[in-house]
């Protein structure tokens, strides 16, 4: 039976389902930070989906990639699936600007996180509601 990563869970707001993926948002408002992570019980790495599976992440990772550069004004869309601090496999999607506090570097470790203020979450999940029409259920819990 699938379950969240213990990590993924507490650095994370839960907003909804793909078909295959939940959707996360990354906990530091410094930049809108969203991960995919396919509900497959101890999967660490793309090719261990199936065909079928890699198939679909792919498309919801370029739907949801797509969504995000048109919704946030994206300079650039750093997407990647690292799993060296957390193995469940996990795709970031994090919307960059040229002006952004790390740029042109990664964000990884750059600066500590910045919690979301209500008013911010708000105004974030409120864009992506916009643009995610079709193919995703927002979770009951997400603000």
């Amino acid at each position: 039976m699938f379950k969240l990563a213990g990590q993924l869970a507490s650095d994370c707001i839960v907003l909804g389902d793909f078909q295959l993926c939940t959707l996360l948002l990354m906990n530091d408002a410094q930049y809108p930070w969203f991960i995919l992570v396919p509900r497959r019980e101890d999967a660490t790495e793309i090719f261990q989906l199936s065909v079928a599976d890699r198939s679909l992440l792919m498309e919801e990772s370029c739907l949801l990639a797509e969504k995000l550069k048109d919704a946030f004004a994206a300079d650039k869309m750093n997407i990647a699936a690292l799993g060296n601090v957390v193995s469940q496999l996990h795709v970031h999607h994090v919307v960059r600007y040229r002006k952004d506090h790390a740029w042109p570097a990664p964000v990884w470790g750059k600066s500590p996180a910045v919690s979301y203020t209500p008013e911010l979450l708000n105004e974030r999940i409120g864009k992506l509601r916009a643009v995610l029409t079709n193919g995703f259920t927002f979770a009951e819990s997400c603000p």
